[in-house]
């Protein structure tokens, strides 16, 4: 019997959702009030089948699965998991949370895919069941990249987790339960700490976007894509690891070569990070950096799953 997920909000990220889904046999059903939805959802599932189809799709894997209904009620009809994707703004996510709780069968899961709220937030004005809505928080694109970030709050049953890890795995993604809930979970502010750091090198004229952005492609991110940071960082310890890197080079920690408070985000700052965009975009419309995005993702993650914990027989490792 096939899977419905139900998803509240089609901008990037719940194309993403949608697109994933089809492309693992799922049935999916939308709800967007804005009335250019619809064809909005059909033309990013049309750009993003190619590299789809490429990565491999399910048995029975098709765009025609995916309906639109008029309603919030109607979405949450028959699903098996729900996606909220509506816009980052706590009121916002709340009122709809609410609506979902209220309107769908209460073992049914709800997952946010916000950001930065904590689940508990979230979850404060839902009354039928709100231990069933926690953080399901993905990368975009989300229909290649497989990580997404599970938090439940103070309402949430350990089993509420199992059952998402359970069911995310048969989106064909990589959960990776937080331990515990915070702003940003983990990788945003991994993210966010990078970024602060890049805005203020192309503040003080150190480097354009362009030049940081290579920094990062022909250097640290090719590593990071197998290893992440701190197994690359054992390797930089040489024999010993970990602990002989961390007596060599701990002491850095002190100097101030960081500045993770952000910017000011001036005008003159604003320009030249937008300007530095535009330079590397040279020209190309988004859809076709998009493209270009997902054909290097499948390559890439054609030779990676050659490389993760259960091809060398570490089952049950991230």
């Amino acid at each position: 019997m096939s899977q419905q997920l139900t998803v509240i909000g089609t901008g990037v990220i719940g194309n993403g959702w949608i697109a994933r889904a089809l492309a693992n046999g799922w049935d999916v059903v939308a709800f967007d009030p804005n009335p250019d939805a619809p064809p909005r959802t059909r033309a990013f599932v049309e750009n993003a089948w190619a590299a789809l189809e490429k990565h491999g799709l399910a048995k029975d894997a098709s765009p025609t699965r995916l309906r639109f209904v008029d309603s919030l009620e109607a979405a949450v009809d028959g699903a098996d998991l729900i996606q909220e994707n509506v816009p980052e703004r706590l009121d916002l996510k709340r009122k709809i949370l609410a609506e979902l709780d209220a309107a769908s069968a209460p073992d049914v899961l709800i997952g946010s895919s916000t950001s930065g709220f904590k689940p508990s937030d979230l979850q404060q004005t839902c009354t039928r069941a709100p231990g069933r809505v926690i953080v399901a928080h993905p990368f975009n694109p989300v229909y290649l990249l497989p990580l997404v970030e599970l938090v439940g709050g103070e309402a949430t049953e350990p089993e509420e987790l199992e059952r998402a890890h359970v069911l995310y795995q048969a989106l064909a993604m990589r959960p990776l339960v937080v331990r515990r809930e915070i702003e940003g979970h983990i990788a945003d502010r991994l993210m966010e700490a990078l970024w602060r750091e890049a805005l203020h090198l192309v503040n003080d004229g150190v480097a354009t976007t362009e030049e940081i952005d290579a920094a990062v492609v022909y250097g640290c991110g090719l590593r990071w894509s197998l290893m992440g940071t701190f197994l690359t960082f054992h390797l930089a310890g040489g024999e010993q690891g970990m602990r002989h890197m961390l007596e060599q080079f701990g002491p850095a920690l002190k100097l101030p070569w960081t500045k993770l408070e952000a910017p000011e985000l001036t005008n003159e700052l604003i320009d030249r990070v937008v300007e530095g965009c535009e330079h590397q975009a040279a020209g190309r419309s988004v859809a076709e950096l998009d493209r270009r995005r997902d054909d290097f993702l499948v390559e890439l993650l054609g030779l990676v799953e050659k490389y993760w914990p259960e091809a060398e027989g570490l089952e049950g490792r991230i």
